[in-house]
Formats: structure tokens, sequence, C-alpha cells
């Protein structure tokens, strides 16, 4: 029978994941925790120490409560390990969520299915909860071609895994069993999944994440990953799902300063990008490279990794990330340009290829328009309320797609309706022992941005500092903080980068620009100094040294919640000049403020000349070559992988990373892994 139910519910857009909340259904147990055990950041490594370091995160989440974030309740799977009282009836909450089909209900359920593959044999639940957890499984929506409305998000790059790994695992799971929503068999599930498995997989290893390197997403990537390689009975979905597993952390361990992941993020939001220590992915880190914090706030996939029993870090990969005494210089590409997807076998045509191209968020992209319309159609999206904003032009699409007219309306105004594409992307990180930079190369200026972060400098975990056109002034999309009305123009070389803005006054038909100004977020009293001198505002935490540059003059955010962390700078045209140093490189704080402030500054129209005290000569503007010192520098067609330890040609056959004696070696199609020993 086919299940017509309307799962539509009132729907907003999001300022982070922590707007999402679970409802209890009943009191927690006797004797369970009241108070939220707080966790020390650790800046320095101890290699070798991860068994410890699992240990140490399971009695920490076993005496803190779970709340009713959307991933709170991933610490009763700490408590079930731990033989702690479990929140049941907090449980039930999470099963009540699912069942409803709320956004992000594919989160909470990898959740449900490791306590139901890890722990039903045990009696640590009721029968009435795994009796419940069994009904929600069988009724779930797996896929927007099953029966019944909802607003879900089936399509971005994290979903696509988490709800094809659910899938497989649910059908595996009840092999049997009918599962109500489609009537599919379990087996009939596991055979729809796999191939959307495969293809994801294999994406991610020839290039990388669309949402790249992303402190947000990372962390549903992979618990998603995590529960295949534990849970799968396919070896080769177990062994493909372990690399892209190791790249994940490979991406990690090389763009992490001191456990903060600290770069610049293909999709992020305002409160972990402000504060680093609170991101997604902090605990995580901490697990495994054993720097970062605990803080409960928006992850799952440490207490995931720490109940694994099939997963195990390379190594080298450790070390990587510990080696926080030397300089390191990290240049990889990730994602493709949608011209190129039949390089990586992709065809518009076909219903399942532009679902993957829509992984990319390219809803209205000239190359992919015609194909997102077909699917709208195919599952009836003009009713999910994510898309809401296309209904009123149901009739007006309708017909262009018709007269093949949609290709060329998307191309007239393709800066401001592509603004959610996440293609090919550039980016390079400069790390030294006190201080990290990173940006997306040159990447879309000049385009609409969404909740793309483009360039950050990290000196401590709440010494960061970045800048951004603000598309309006919430926090949602585009917002005051979380992405960009209109992209940069960002050229980093080492450490020193140069941001050109040049502000669309253009009428937009997803977002009109209305405040023509820049700003940096700079937190004043993070930093144990700060001095400014001749338009320069400079920084010192402990040992590291930044300096910040606006063409256009700055000003200082005196009122709200940002006082004394903004500042603003006036006009829809601008450029900022980010230069870091340190006591190593540049000596005392004064010899690095007098040396940076005193560096010629010249402007040419939106060309800029920038006599740098430790890279030499710099000049770039909004079009034309980065030079450094009279030489041009690419800010294009990166590697995979190019740092000290990797050397892989985008698109690879094999990835090899090598430190000291240890190593790992990958090639994705013959399903090799090979890693020496790990500590």
């Amino acid at each position: 029978m086919e299940n017509k139910d309307n799962f539509q519910y009132e729907f907003f857009e999001t300022t982070g994941v922590g707007d999402f909340k679970v409802s209890y259904t009943g009191k927690a147990p006797f004797g369970y925790p009241k108070k939220k055990k707080e966790d020390i950041f650790s800046w320095e490594a101890r290699p070798g120490e991860y068994e410890k370091r699992k240990d140490a995160l399971m009695k920490h989440a076993a005496k803190t409560p779970s709340d009713d974030s959307l991933k709170g309740f991933y610490y009763e799977l700490a408590r079930l390990k731990e033989n702690k009282g479990v929140h049941e009836n907090l449980l039930m909450g999470v099963l009540n969520y699912i069942e409803s089909r709320r956004d992000c209900s594919d989160f909470l359920l990898l959740g449900i299915m490791r306590i139901v593959c890890q722990f039903r044999d045990t009696r640590k639940l009721s029968k009435n909860f795994f009796t419940r957890a069994e009904e929600v499984i069988l009724g779930f929506k797996y896929w927007p071609d099953e029966p019944g409305i909802d607003s879900l998000c089936t399509w971005t790059e994290n979903h696509q895994i988490m709800f094809s790994v659910n899938e497989y695992l649910a059908g595996d799971l009840l092999r049997e069993k009918i599962f109500g929503n489609g009537n599919y068999t379990g087996l009939e599930r596991m055979e729809r999944a796999r191939g959307r498995i495969l293809q994801w997989l294999e994406l991610r290893f020839r290039s990388g994440f669309s949402e790249w390197l992303s402190h947000i997403y990372y962390d549903e990537d992979i618990t998603a990953l995590v529960n295949l390689v534990d849970f799968a009975p396919d070896p080769i979905l177990v062994q493909k799902g372990k690399i892209v597993l190791d790249l994940i952390f490979l991406d990690m361990a090389c763009n992490s300063f001191h456990g903060i992941f600290g770069s610049s993020h293909g999709r992020s939001y305002k409160e972990e990008k402000c504060n680093p220590s609170i991101e997604s992915t902090i605990d995580t880190a901490k697990l495994l490279f054993g720097m970062g914090r605990y803080a409960g706030h928006d992850n799952m996939s440490a207490v995931t990794l720490a109940l694994s029993e099939n997963y195990r870090l390379p190594k080298v990969i450790e070390m990587i990330a510990d080696d926080t005494e030397g300089i390191m210089e990290n240049r990889q590409q990730m994602s493709f340009f949608l011209k190129d997807a039949k390089r990586f076998g992709l065809d518009t045509k076909n219903p399942h290829d532009a679902m993957t191209l829509l992984s990319m968020e390219a809803y209205t992209h000239p190359l992919t328009v015609m194909a997102v319309m077909k699917l709208f159609e195919r599952f009836n999206w003009w009713e999910n309320q994510f898309f809401e904003p296309f209904a009123p032009f149901r009739t007006l699409l309708r017909a262009g797609r018709k007269l093949h007219l949609l290709p060329l309306l998307a191309r007239v105004i393709r800066k401001d309706i592509t603004r959610n594409v996440r293609d090919a992307v550039n980016v390079m990180t400069y790390r030294t022992p006190d201080y990290m930079l990173s940006a997306a190369q040159d990447h879309r200026p000049g385009y609409g941005g969404d909740q793309q972060h483009i360039w950050q400098a990290t000196l401590s975990p709440e010494a960061v500092v970045f800048t951004t056109h603000p598309g309006h002034f919430e926090n949602t999309s585009g917002g005051y903080w979380v992405g960009s009305g209109t992209l940069p123009r960002v050229a980093q070389h080492k450490n020193v980068l140069i941001a050109c803005y040049n502000v669309s006054r253009m009428p937009g038909l997803y977002m009109t620009n209305r405040l023509f100004f820049t700003h940096a977020w700079f937190p004043r009293e993070e930093f144990d100094e700060v001095k400014e001198e001749k338009g320069w505002i400079f920084g010192r935490k402990g040992e590291g040294f930044i300096g910040l540059y606006s063409r256009n003059g700055h000003r200082w955010q005196t009122e709200g919640e940002d006082s004394g962390k903004e500042v603003i700078a006036e006009g829809r045209k601008n450029t900022w000049i980010c230069e870091m140093g340190n006591q190593n490189e540049s000596g005392s704080f004064e010899e690095f403020t007098d040396a940076v402030a005193s560096a010629p500054i010249h402007f040419r129209r939106q060309r800029i000349t920038y006599e740098s005290p430790s890279r030499g000569k710099i000049s770039f503007g909004w079009r034309g070559n980065f030079t450094v010192a009279g030489k041009a520098i690419s800010l294009r067609d990166y590697p995979r992988y190019e740092n000290p330890w990797c050397r892989a040609e985008y698109d690879p056959k094999e990835i090899h990373v090598v430190r000291d004696e240890s190593f790992l070696k990958l090639n994705f199609k013959r399903g090799i892994r090979e890693y020496d020993s790990t500590f």
C-alpha cells in the first residue's frame, strides 16, 4: 500500500545544526548526571595514547548528560558501553523525531543504527525500545523516489552518504522484512543503496569533497563511514570506506592547528567559525590526534569512532597532525567543475547521476538546471519546503524547460543563482608552530556566496581572524558572518594573504546585496596584545603575530555582541591585507609591527602592490596575475595533495603518504590500503 502521509513541518533557514532539538518523552533514570562535564583544551599531543584517549572520552561522555540538541544523544552510546544508566526516554524521543521525517533525521538514524547493530544482543535497553526502533527503521523514507511528502534534505554531499548508509544497513539488518515506504525488502534496500555508496566513495577519492574541509559536515561523513566499516557485510564497501576515512583524516591533519580545523571550509556556520573550540570536529581531533577538546557541542563522530571495532587511524596521519614544531605548506584541489562531469562518469541525463551532481548544490547551474527540474517533477520537490523559493516560478520553470530556455537564463544570472555551487577549489594552508593561514585561492570571485568560508588566520582556539562581505544581517546562508553576499578574490602566499572585494549592486532572484561594506572578525579580547598603527590592526597571541589592513580604513564595532570583535570597512570595493609572523621568523612583536606598518602599499584602481617585509613585493587585484617578487604564482590546478608527506596528482590512481619510516598507500580501484603499525 502506498504511503501518502504528509510529513511537512514548520521550516526555517538554519543558522547551524544546533537549531534542531529533540523532545524528551519522559524522565531520566535515577542517578543520571545533571551537569555538563567541561573538558580542557589540549594544546600539545601525546602520540601513541589512542586507547587511553578512547577510554577518557567514554568516561567523560558517560559522566555528562545528553542534551536536547540534534547530536546530544550520542553520549548515550557511551553510557551503553560503560554500563551506566541510559536515558531510554530520550532515545524514544529520537525515534519520534526520525519517524516524523524532520530535517536531519538521517543524523539521528545513524546513532540508532549503531545502537541496534552493536547493542541489540545485550540487555542494556528494553525490548520495547528495540521493537520501536525496528518500526521506525521499517517506515523511514530513505530516498526521494519513495512515497510521501516531506522536507528532508537528501541531496547535499553529507546527506547522500548518510541516507545511503542508513538504507544499506537497515536492509542488512532486516533482510527479509518488507519496508512499508516503497514495499522494498531488506535485500532490495541493500541493492538500491550499494551503488550510490560506491559512487560517493569513488568521487571522494578521485576529487575530494565539494563541502571541502568542512569542520561541520566532515563530522556527518565520518559517522556514516564508520558505521559502514563496522557493520556492512560487504568487504568491498568496508575496505573502500576505510580508504575514504583515511583521506578525511589526512585532510584534517594537513589543515589543522593544534587540533583546530582552522582552514578554509566549503560549508561553515557563524558560531563554529567564530569559536573553533566548539566546531563539530574538535572532539574527533582530540580523540585521533590528542589535541582539541571534548566540547560535546555538535559532534557525533568521536563517540562513534571510540566505539568502532574495525577502524584504526594509520600512524602516519597522526604523526602529521602532531607535527606542530615545523613549518608546513599544503596545497590541494577538491571537487570538480561541472563541465568535467563526464570525466567522472556522470551524465546529467541519468537521474541517478543528476542527484550526484546535485550534491554540489548545482540547483540552477546552466549545465544542470534542466536535469534538476526533471528531478523536481520526478520527486515532487515543489512540495519540499527547502525549495519554497522555486514554487512561485513553477509555471515559468516548466515552460522554460519545455522550450529549453533554462540554461540560457541560468547563464545570464548565474552569479546570483549559482551561489550555492561548490565546484573545483584550490586550497592553500601554511602552518607554523605559532599560527596557521589558509585560503580558497581565487575561488569564484564576484559570485554570490552561501556558506563558504574563504579564508582564516588561526593563532589559538579563540584568536581567529577572517573577513566577509555580509549579504544580510541574519546569520543564515550568505548572511552576516555565515558566508558572503559576494565572494572575494583571494590569494595567499605562505604567511601573506590579500582579499579583494568588488560587491555587486545588481538585483538578484536569489538575493540582492543591500549591505555595501566588508568586515573582519578580530576578537580583540582573545589576543595578548592588540595595537593599531598606520591603518594596520596588529595582534599577538603567545609568540604568533598577525597584521590586518583595510584599504578603505576601518572602525571597530562598539555595540552589541560583536563589540570589540568586529572591524567594519565601508564601501563595496575594498582590499584587505593579512600578514602573519612569529618570534622565530620576525623577531619581537614590536619589530614585526614596525616592519609591517612601514611596508609601502600602492593602489592603482583595484590592484595593490604590497612590499611585504617577509616575502618581498606582492602584486594582486580583482583581475590579473598574483605575483610575488616578480614571479607569477599559480592559484589553480593544484594537485590532489602536495605537502611534505604526500604528492598525488588530481584524480589520482594511488595516494602515498610518507613521514620518516611510517607510510600509507591507498589505491581505491584495487582496494589497497597498506600502512605500518599504529603507535
